[in-house]
């Protein structure tokens, strides 16, 4: 059994700039790229595996034909989407419905994600939560555009990590990068977008003012994480988020430095992508190359494995419910 190696897909952006092709020497198309969708198998912007005997195929493809690759999973869309955000000018600043409401409204999942902080300008912050008491008072913040009252402005730097439960505002402003791990949707309400015109129509671009209100968590709570920090022969692992505070997915962070022999244990399967350095996976067949933005998953019959080198990884896996 072989490791599913795949090819991003590639989203331009109005906020978006060049670094997915300077730092991770990805093929990006020209002009301003905001997004690659390392690992995805949404609809139609699904990632393609890019070698061994399913090369061609798409991850949505592949996940539907060979459900035993991935622990034969309940559901048949695949649950998870991996991406670089390339954020040289300010996001939107929006908010994510949960299953539910999506479900009910968009006919689709909901979207709880995560942030790594790969780089970030000097004085960077996110947008993250509000200040309103109860939805009446953020209605009224919102409909008078009250918007440095309302929203709360968070300090961020590199090796920050951020978790967005559906129903929290937020945005990430100029001059960011993160990878981003979050339920396979596309559902995205925008509440404030800076008055910028978009280019196609020559509009300001589409606000969506009353779902935003109706979705968004009142009053703001941050998450109460409990990162730990584990060493494993060579390896530190650090689990950023796991169930039940996070139900959707598990992630870690992994810096390598030597060999880390290890294996799925009580996982479907894994989703890894390589934020630093370089080194191998090596299985009882075969050794793997990996680099700076590779992206693979290690399938559910691939049961022990061993990764060398020096690097960094971020490693996750989905909710029991996926």
């Amino acid at each position: 059994m072989e490791p599913i190696f795949l090819t991003p897909y590639f989203r331009p952006k109005i906020w978006g700039g060049r670094k997915l092709k300077t730092l991770f020497n990805y093929d990006i198309p020209a002009g301003k790229v905001g997004e690659a969708w390392v690992i995805s198998g949404y609809q139609d912007d699904a990632s393609t595996v890019s070698s061994g005997n399913l090369k061609g195929e798409s991850l949505r493809t592949v996940y539907q034909k060979y459900p035993e690759l991935f622990g034969n999973p309940k559901s048949k869309e695949f649950p998870l989407l991996v991406k670089f955000l390339d954020a040289n000018d300010s996001l939107s600043v929006q908010v994510h419905p949960d299953d539910d409401y999506a479900r009910r409204v968009e006919h689709d999942r909901g979207k709880t994600e995560s942030w790594y902080v790969l780089q970030a300008d000097p004085g960077s912050y996110l947008i993250y939560g509000h200040t309103a008491k109860n939805r009446a008072e953020l209605a009224e913040l919102v409909n008078r555009g009250e918007w440095d009252q309302l929203l709360r402005k968070v300090p961020v730097k590199a090796g920050d990590f951020v978790y967005v439960p559906a129903g929290t505002i937020h945005a990430l402003t100029k001059g960011i990068l993160v990878i981003e791990t979050q339920q396979s949707s596309d559902v995205t309400y925008r509440l404030y977008d800076y008055d910028r015109i978009d280019q196609k129509t020559g509009k300001p671009r589409e606000l969506h003012t009353r779902k935003s209100i109706d979705v968004t968590t009142v009053p703001h709570v941050d998450p109460q994480l409990e990162v730990k920090v584990q060493k494993e022969q060579d390896a530190t692992i650090k689990t950023m988020v796991e169930p039940p505070v996070s139900p959707h997915f598990a992630l870690w962070q992994v810096v390598l430095n030597g060999k880390w022999a290890t294996g799925l244990k009580n996982h479907p399967y894994l989703l890894v992508t390589i934020i630093k350095g370089e080194g191998q996976l090596e299985t009882a067949t075969e050794n793997y190359s990996l680099q700076l933005g590779t992206n693979l998953i290690i399938p559910n019959q691939l049961k022990d494995f061993t990764f060398t080198g020096e690097m960094e990884m971020i490693i996750s896996t989905p909710g029991s419910d996926d």
